[in-house]
């Protein structure tokens, strides 16, 4: 692509696509995106059904779209965390109370 031109993508165009992370593991595919209305920009992308080997439990996660480093016929990610596990309300403090003991 020439210096100076941008290619152009309507947020349909992403709802859908796979997302892969910097190491090359789907982590699922894209089935909204965040979006900043008075910036006009987007902000996000949210994954509703996750690789339960990135994301615990297959919950679904938003990422910054910032994270992105390219968009294609897939979405390749230059950052993810390794892992990403979830404490449900009233865990932490069942955790805090076996600590104490």
């Amino acid at each position: 692509m020439p210096y100076g031109i941008t290619m152009m993508l309507e947020m349909t165009d992403i709802i859908g696509l796979p997302v892969y992370t910097p190491d090359g593991v789907l982590l699922g595919n894209v089935n909204n995106v965040v979006v900043d209305v008075e910036g006009s920009k987007i902000d996000g992308l949210y994954v509703a059904e996750t690789n339960p080997v990135l994301v615990k439990g297959s919950r679904g996660v938003a990422f910054p779209y910032r994270w992105v480093q390219a968009i294609g016929d897939v979405i390749i990610l230059k950052y993810f965390p390794k892992k990403i596990s979830f404490v449900e309300k009233g865990e932490e403090e069942e955790k805090e109370e076996e600590e104490e003991k």
